[in-house]
Parts: C-alpha cells; sequence; structure tokens
C-alpha cells in the first residue's frame, strides 16, 4: 500500500455545481475508495446544508457517528441515512439543462443566439409569439407590395424580400422585437442601383449579404457606432420627403415623372391638371382612412408591458447596433450583421432585395407582446402563405391604394423637433444634420457619406483643439482638458509659450496638470520633450502633476531630461512657488513597482 502521505495527495476531491450532496471521489489507480464525511452542523445534521462556504469543503474532524453501512454505488458516497440522508437531486447547469447539450460547445450558443432561449422555451410564451407574428405578417404583406413599387420592381418581389429575414432572424438575431424586411429607406437605395431590374436587386441582396457577412465575422460592429445620430436624423427626415414626394404621381394618377427628387417637385407641378379623378380620389380616401385609424390607435390605452421606445430597436441595429436597454436585453452589433448578412444571401437565392430591419413592424411587434423571436416564424409563414394563394390578386391592387399606404408609412420618419432640440442643446451637431439633410434630396448615398465625414471632421477637430485651461501667477498652471494626441501637441505648445513667454514678467515655473490626459501617443512625448528644452533655454522649469498611470509609463518610458512629476496639484504649486532655499518639497523617486510609479523624477 502506498503511504499515507502520497495517497494524500494523489486523491482529488469536487462537488457537483449545485451542492447537491453528491461527493465524488477521484483517485489514483490501486487505492481504495473510502467515503469522505460531510462535516457535521448544528444539531449533528450531515450534508451540504450543515455548512456553508469553505466549512462545507475543507476536511474537519472525524464525525463521533458511525459510518452509514452498504456498499458504494460507483465513483459516488452514499448520503447518511437519517432525516438529512435524502439524497438531493443534481442541480441543473447554469444555462440550460444538464451537464452536456450547448454547454461542451460554448461557442455554438455564441454563434447560435436560439439555443439561449429555445431550452427554457415555455407554452405561456407560444399564445403571445403567435398573436405578435400575426399582427406582423398582416402589416408586412401590404407594406411589401408598396415597397416593392418604391424599389422599381414588381410587387410580388416585396413578399420575395419578406419571409426569409423572418426565419434567419429567428436562429440568429438577438432582439426579440426584431423583424427584418424591406423597408422604405432600403427600398429607396435599392431603387438608385437596381434601375428597375429584378435581376440587379437580386444581385445586390447578395453582395450587400456578403459584405454584412464579412464584417460581422471580423467584428467590425463597431465601425457603426461612427454615424452620428444628427447624420440618421438628417438621412430618415430627407428619405421620408423623398419617398412621399415619389408617390404622389401615383396619388394623383401621373405618368413618366423622373426619378430625381427636383425633377419630381418640376415635373407634378407642371403637369397638375393631368391628375385622373379617380386615382386622386381613391388616393386621398386610403390616406384619410389611414390617417384616421393612427388617430383611433393614439387615443387606445396602452398595454402595462409595452415599452414605448421598442420601435427605436430596429433604428439601433440598422445603424449604430447598440445597446436595446430599454427591453431589458442588449443586442451584439456583431451578431447583427451575421444575421443580416445571411438573410440577405439566402434572401437572394429567393428573388429577395436587400433587407434591413423595420421601424413600424418592430413597433407592431412589441407592442403585441412578443416574447422570443420565434414569432418571426408566424410572420414568416402568413407571407408564404400570402404567396401561395394571393398572388394572383394582387394585380388589381390600385397603385394609388400602395401609394397611401407607402405616405403613411414613412411621414411619421420626419422629425421637425430635432432642429429644434439641437438647437437648444448643442448647434454645431446642426452641421452634419443639415449637410446630410439637403445633399439626401440630390442622391441618398451622397446625403450619408457628406454627413458621416462632416461628423467625422468634427470629431477630429475637438481632438486637434481640445480645451486648454490657464491659470496665471507666480505659477502657470495649465490644464488639458481632454486626452492628448499627436494633431492636439501644437495647440498645447501654443497655449504654454504664448502665455508664458509672452508675458510681462515670467512665471517661476510652469506646471501641466494632467488630471483629464488618460492616453497620449509617441508625436506628444516627442513635443514635450522639445517644450522642456524651450522652456529651459528661457529659465524657466516644467513640471507634471496628477498623472495617471498609462501615462506615466510612456512619459517614465521616453526618459526625458528634467522631468519632473508631482502627486496632486496642490505639492506642485507648493514646490515650484517655493523660493531657493525656501525647503519646499521634492519631487518624489520613481521605482520599480508599478503601483508606486505617480512618483517620479527623472534627471
Amino acid at each position: 500500500m502506498a503511504p499515507a502521505g502520497h495517497r494524500h495527495r494523489q486523491r482529488r476531491r469536487w462537488l457537483r455545481p449545485g451542492g447537491g450532496g453528491t461527493r465524488r471521489l477521484r483517485l489514483c489507480p490501486g487505492h481504495v475508495r473510502r467515503p469522505r464525511r460531510l462535516r457535521s452542523g448544528p444539531g449533528g445534521a450531515t450534508g451540504p446544508a450543515a455548512g456553508t462556504g469553505l466549512a462545507a469543503v475543507l476536511p474537519g474532524p472525524a464525525p463521533a457517528s458511525p459510518r452509514p453501512p452498504g456498499p458504494l454505488r460507483p465513483r459516488e458516497l452514499r448520503a447518511p441515512s437519517g432525516s438529512a440522508g435524502a439524497a438531493a437531486p443534481a442541480m441543473p447547469v447554469p444555462g440550460g439543462g444538464q451537464r452536456g447539450g450547448s454547454r461542451r460547445w460554448p461557442g455554438v450558443r455564441a454563434w447560435l443566439p436560439v439555443l439561449r432561449w429555445l431550452p427554457r422555451y415555455s407554452a405561456a410564451w407560444l399564445q403571445l409569439d403567435a398573436v405578435a407574428g400575426l399582427s406582423v405578417g398582416l402589416a408586412a404583406v401590404p407594406q411589401a407590395l408598396a415597397y416593392a413599387e418604391v424599389a422599381g420592381l414588381p410587387p410580388q418581389y416585396g413578399l420575395y424580400a419578406s419571409f426569409m429575414g423572418c426565419f434567419v432572424y429567428c436562429f440568429l438575431g438577438t432582439a426579440k422585437d426584431v423583424t427584418l424586411g424591406p423597408t422604405a429607406i432600403m427600398s429607396l437605395l435599392v431603387s438608385s442601383y437596381a434601375f428597375h431590374e429584378p435581376a440587379y436587386a437580386i444581385l445586390l441582396a447578395f453582395l450587400s449579404g456578403c459584405i454584412q457577412l464579412a464584417m460581422g465575422f471580423l467584428r467590425l460592429g463597431f465601425l457603426l457606432d461612427f454615424v452620428s445620430c444628427p447624420v440618421i436624423k438628417g438621412f430618415t427626415s430627407a428619405a421620408s420627403v423623398t419617398i412621399s414626394f415619389n408617390q404622389i404621381k401615383n396619388i394623383l394618377g401621373l405618368q413618366g415623372i423622373p426619378r430625381q427628387f427636383f425633377l419630381q417637385v418640376y415635373e407634378i407641378l407642371r403637369r397638375i391638371g393631368e391628375t385622373r379623378a379617380g386615382d386622386a380620389v381613391l388616393g386621398l380616401a386610403c390616406l384619410a382612412a389611414l390617417a384616421g385609424l393612427q388617430v383611433m390607435k393614439s387615443h387606445l390605452p396602452r398595454v402595462a408591458h409595452v415599452e414605448p421606445l421598442a420601435a427605436r430597436v430596429s433604428y439601433l441595429i440598422v445603424w449604430t447596433s447598440t445597446t436595446a436597454s430599454q427591453n431589458g436585453y442588449r443586442i451584439d452589433p456583431n451578431q447583427e450583421l451575421l444575421a443580416m448578412g445571411f438573410a440577405n444571401v439566402l434572401g437572394s437565392f429567393v428573388s429577395a432585395y436587400p433587407i434591413t430591419g423595420s421601424f413600424g413592424r418592430t413597433a407592431v411587434n412589441a407592442q403585441s407582446g412578443v416574447c422570443t423571436p420565434a414569432g418571426g416564424l408566424i410572420t414568416g409563414a402568413v407571407v408564404l402563405l400570402s404567396l401561395a394563394y394571393l398572388t394572383s390578386l394582387f394585380y388589381y391592387i390600385p397603385k394609388a391604394a400602395l401609394a397611401a399606404v407607402i405616405i403613411s408609412a414613412v411621414v411619421p420618419m420626419f422629425d421637425v423637433g430635432i432642429f429644434r432640440t439641437l438647437w437648444r442643446v448643442k448647434r454645431l451637431d446642426l452641421v452634419p444634420l443639415c449637410v446630410t439633410f439637403l445633399l439626401c434630396f440630390w442622391e441618398v448615398q451622397y446625403g450619408i457619406v457628406a454627413g458621416v465625414l462632416v461628423s467625422g471632421v468634427l470629431l477630429l477637430y475637438s481632438i486637434a483643439r481640445p480645451p486648454v485651461k490657464v491659470l496665471k501667477g507666480d505659477v502657470l498652471l495649465v490644464q488639458p482638458g481632454s486626452s492628448l494626441h499627436f494633431p492636439a501637441m501644437e495647440c498645447l505648445r501654443d497655449a504654454v509659450c504664448s502665455h508664458a513667454l509672452a508675458a510681462a514678467s515670467l512665471p517661476r515655473s510652469v506646471i501641466l496638470d494632467c488630471c483629464h490626459v488618460s492616453s497620449i501617443d509617441y508625436t506628444v512625448v516627442v513635443g514635450l520633450a522639445e517644450l522642456l528644452q524651450e522652456l529651459r533655454k528661457h529659465g524657466l522649469s516644467l513640471a507634471f502633476c496628477s498623472l495617471q498611470d498609462p501615462v506615466l509609463q510612456v512619459l517614465l518610458s521616453a526618459d526625458l531630461e528634467g522631468f519632473q512629476h508631482f502627486l496632486s496639484r496642490e505639492e506642485a504649486e507648493r514646490c515650484r512657488g517655493a523660493e531657493p532655499g525656501d525647503g519646499g518639497a521634492a519631487p518624489y523617486t520613481s521605482t520599480s513597482e508599478s503601483s508606486l510609479l505617480p512618483t517620479g523624477l527623472i534627471q
């Protein structure tokens, strides 16, 4: 038999997750399997309930009660007999079910979000998902026919694009409310490139899906964060006006109207006398009916569980892919790109044109009380049934009625209050808003690109010209308001030199308060070295205070000549403001400990 110490080293103990009262032993070959008793708790009870924390795991003194008789089951210990001896069932592995299944492949759960909610799907959710899916399906069919008209395609192509996204998003989507399908804005973009040819629209869906898949696999979802809210508001507002005017010709029954916005306005005003009375009456009657339904809906009491901002979830997915905190869950931008990419690629094989998240249908889905993405299966089934049994009737749908549906759907996208809000909050953000809004009337894609570029220029300008606070006195205090990057070095140098060297009486020293600086780059380090030399030529010294650890690491690694650092601004002012020989506090000496790096003097 091996020595007792050897047996102790070779034996390993572990508890199953959940503390179910079963303890397993993993022994080296040749050792006798012996039960180890749990430490007794108050009253002599044994088992996991007798102790908590380490007391339930670490071995304790041998209990006085004898070992329960009976053979051991393989690789398990039998629970002690008595009132506390009933074996507790094993707790399920957190995240769904027993050990095994998707827990063996955690990566599968990351790529297939359906595995996160399907194992705990309940019958109570089925009714809500079915009602929500049916409601969205009834709204999707007429909208799909109308949006195909916006894209310049036959009406059936709108239905072709409406069902594949519902099925794919059920398995790959991360938001329960979002529905994928044709939208007014996407249809407007398709019309700019498809040239009324279905083959081009289908190819566009395949190519856009491939690009979205590549962005998702490369984890490039963060790039969508660079599209600012003013750009989105300007784009959606301009698209609302453009799409509405594009449908005026169908309301009035006019033919041969060009696609370009300004030419449309001119031709419609010039040919207003050619209006067909039947189309105009039907179109205006449909608009009035839809407007009346909207008014009735606004007076209905809101359901308690409805989130008032649920419609913004699809808005965020399409453009920013950020947090859907209003609905109690988070959206993964990269996973959303994968879901839309697969939906577009697979949709191209069933003659679909590009799709994305829908504003209105997402709101309908949320207000109907959907619980999981499984509601999309019902929506897709409704669209397929319409394709199977109702396509022969689509020919008789008047274009004036479809135009009324489109106009009523896109008019709420125009946000009048955003101009007043930005004027009150930050007027500079009106620049990308107005640039995007105006250029979208020329070409939608040009407006988006121009708005993103203007927003980028404003962002870079704020980085290149950070706010610098200067306090004059015996000691000149300079405090940058943000991190320092290479475009900002000249601004900082001008601020220091203009106040330190151009003054009538030179200050004794200059203190650079870096409490707001969280990062610097090599160009800034070189600029600070040059600034140290320039101030030294004029008999001035430059000291740093309140440096954060990452910044101090960079400056210490650069080994700047004459670099001085103080822990706080008060200490730096007390030291640098003292006359020579007054016994002011000296800068700290650096040590090798990273936690002590904020103290240092390098000569």
